[in-house]
């Protein structure tokens, strides 16, 4: 069943939708949780969290897909979202996850596509013990260098606290914080498998940062998964359906080929 929910963490009220298999009902059923990425929401491009979340749901296994702070549908303003408070959000609601009593609490595991990858990396090392398994779509371990880039924009206007992006007020705290994380380090206590899924014509987060997931952080633990000419967020319906199959059957083991 697929349904709104919303969990409250430090006074702020993030929204977003469920998929829990009719299986909950008599016994726990395992799940994922989906991180999304930068300005995206927990829809994201051509509604790939929800095909994919209907998938997991389809082979047994719960999907929880909730906005960050400041994204959204969810409560806060986006100029004030920061890594630290993203972290912040995604353990919260691994956490609610694991308490639900639908839930089998040792099999949750993470999906984050591009900087929702950076988070569901961090959330992993920072609590190994609570994910299952680990997806990375796209993730954009090179945040702290685009955010030096960009708070070169932020150092030309010394008295600017924020950044227009398209729209979007990006706050220089936001690139502040990026810059103190190593995300690579706090990754690497996983030990968990982990399923890194990249496009090689990524514009966004070249194909190379998953690389080195890959090699310097997961080792033997990690499949990379390279889909040639793919972008960033796998526009289109080839793409994404490639990056959902491979995605539910490393979690179920069940092969959805479209």
């Amino acid at each position: 069943m697929q349904r709104p929910v919303e969990l409250e963490v430090d006074g702020l009220v993030l929204r977003g939708m469920e998929h829990v298999p009719d299986e909950a009902a008599s016994e726990p059923v395992p799940a994922a949780i989906l991180f999304h990425g930068f300005t995206g929401t927990h829809i994201e491009p051509h509604q790939l969290f929800v095909k994919l979340s209907r998938a997991l749901e389809a082979e047994g296994v719960a999907a929880f897909r909730l906005d960050f702070a400041g994204s959204g549908d969810s409560d806060g303003e986006f100029q004030d979202m920061t890594a630290t408070s993203e972290i912040r959000d995604a353990k919260a609601i691994l956490d609610w996850v694991r308490r639900d009593p639908r839930i089998h609490s040792d099999r949750v595991s993470l999906i984050g596509l591009s900087m929702g990858g950076y988070v569901a990396s961090i959330v992993a090392g920072d609590e190994p013990d609570k994910v299952d398994r680990l997806v990375l779509l796209a993730p954009a371990g090179n945040m702290a260098d685009i955010a030096d880039k960009q708070a070169e924009a932020l150092g030309a206007a010394a008295d600017a606290d924020v950044v227009d992006l398209g729209g979007n007020l990006v706050g220089r705290r936001l690139y502040e914080d990026l810059k103190q994380i190593d995300a690579f380090e706090r990754a690497k206590p996983f030990r968990g498998k982990v399923l890194i899924v990249h496009g090689m014509e990524d514009q966004a987060v070249p194909y190379e940062v998953s690389l080195k997931y890959q090699n310097e952080v997961y080792g033997e633990r990690a499949r990379l998964h390279l889909i040639e000419e793919a972008d960033h967020t796998f526009n289109n319906r080839h793409w994404e359906s490639e990056v959902i199959r491979e995605v539910v059957r490393f979690l179920t083991g069940v092969d959805r080929s479209q």
